[in-house]
């Protein structure tokens, strides 16, 4: 797959587009089968509660993958994602209704690297909560 965006086609500042993951706890069983983490406080409102939680809670892994698509849409291309690191900050309360949560992710460059890579800050946002911290991405751009 190639690249959307060539290293000369982006400055510090260019701005990747916005998205928006809604997730419900239907989206949450489904992660765990996928991948193993069967924890009940992704899945058992009681259980997370009964451990200090607001209610039942997104997989760390989840939110982070769900940030890393806004990086990994704007590129085309997952392989050029180089290295990827996030801090979990607050956790995202998914309600058992209708609507459950959503993830809000922004990106920008924030520096020009050698050998074209760039390195790309994101914002991850869950009613009005920040989610991820140092939520950072190097991408080899062509």
């Amino acid at each position: 797959m190639m690249t959307k965006v060539s290293y000369a086609d982006v400055e510090v500042g260019t701005e990747l587009p916005a998205q928006s993951f809604p997730v419900i706890r239907d989206t949450l069983v489904r992660y765990a089968g996928a991948s193993g983490d069967f924890n009940p406080i992704h899945w058992n409102e009681k259980f997370a509660v009964g451990v200090g939680l607001p209610d039942v809670i997104a997989h760390g892994m989840f939110t982070m993958a769900e940030a890393a698509r806004v990086v990994t849409d704007w590129t085309g291309d997952p392989s050029a994602v180089v290295e990827y690191g996030v801090r979990f900050t607050k956790p995202v309360v998914v309600p058992n209704d209708d609507k459950g949560a959503v993830i809000e992710v922004s990106g920008k460059v924030a520096a020009l690297l050698d050998d074209g890579l760039v390195r790309v800050d994101l914002t991850a946002t869950s009613a009005g909560e920040k989610v991820l911290g140092m939520a950072r991405a190097v991408v080899r751009l062509a």
